[in-house]
């Protein structure tokens, strides 16, 4: 098999194509991102278009977007679109979640991570904690890569924690690993983006997918190697220097400011877990 993990457009798909003769199987890294809802909202537009609604959970054959050049979502559904129709040799296309494990230049974890080294000790979370946004360890990469080998079909694979937790248990997962506590106070909801107590997983609606791919450890079971890992990487470098991707995003992670200000709103809740 030749797995790609960094296709983005559909010359990357190209490049794959015209390799195939000699490869005999080949595994494309796609997202579920590009599932869309009864309205063709994703999750790409959704401060725009409003945020989409998904049936809990998807499944491999929900509605996806159309592919173009437009969005990320759209090209991912058109690398997904040129293999299938292309391919002579077989194809597995895999769509993880909120992906975790060491050596990702996109930890999310870092967000609590970095608050529990910081000292923190009190985290707001926005929608109160209840934000479910599907995770997938590198682990489940790797076991859906070789679920695959066992097909002599083409597949399009969810790929899945044995869980999909909520923020608040996210959180408490990381702070088990870490044995460091905080408390965590949930927030009224709020418009989607929210402005306050914003995660990389605060979503307004729950993004669940269900897998094809048989799924052994949850997120609580898997998330320990990569917080060690994040920890040793970003002991005696620039957190923006291992992070580069999460580093980019339109956000200010770290501004404990307005974490002060969110702790302060009206309503705010200690959650219980």
């Amino acid at each position: 098999m030749l797995l790609d993990c960094v296709a983005f457009d559909e010359r990357h798909a190209d490049q794959l194509l015209d390799v195939q003769d000699s490869v005999g199987h080949l595994g494309v890294i796609s997202s579920a991102s590009v599932y869309c809802d009864a309205q063709g909202r994703t999750l790409d537009e959704a401060g725009q278009c409003g945020f989409p609604v998904f049936p809990v959970p998807i499944h491999e054959d929900h509605r996806t977007v159309e592919p173009g050049p437009q969005t990320y979502s759209t090209r991912k559904a058109a690398i997904e679109r040129r293999i299938l129709d292309g391919a002579r040799a077989k194809v597995t296309i895999l769509r993880p979640c909120a992906i975790h494990g060491p050596y990702s230049k996109h930890a999310r974890e870092w967000w609590f991570v970095k608050r529990l080294l910081d000292g923190r000790t009190r985290i707001p979370l926005a929608y109160g904690g209840r934000s479910r946004f599907q995770t997938t360890s590198t682990q489940a990469i790797a076991e859906a890569l070789r679920f695959s080998l066992s097909s002599d079909q083409s597949q399009v694979l969810n790929v899945v924690d044995a869980d999909a937790p909520t923020v608040a248990e996210i959180a408490r997962a990381i702070m088990d690993s870490m044995g460091r506590h905080a408390d965590l106070l949930g927030l009224p909801d709020a418009p989607y983006p929210p402005a306050l107590g914003a995660t990389p997983w605060s979503v307004e609606k729950p993004i669940v997918c269900a897998s094809s791919v048989p799924s052994t450890t949850t997120y609580a079971e898997g998330v320990g190697r990569a917080v060690r890992w994040l920890i040793a990487a970003t002991q005696h470098r620039d957190w923006r220097e291992v992070l580069p991707q999460l580093a980019a995003y339109p956000a200010r992670h770290f501004d404990y400011a307005v974490d002060d200000q969110a702790l302060a709103t009206a309503g705010a809740k200690h959650i219980s877990i």
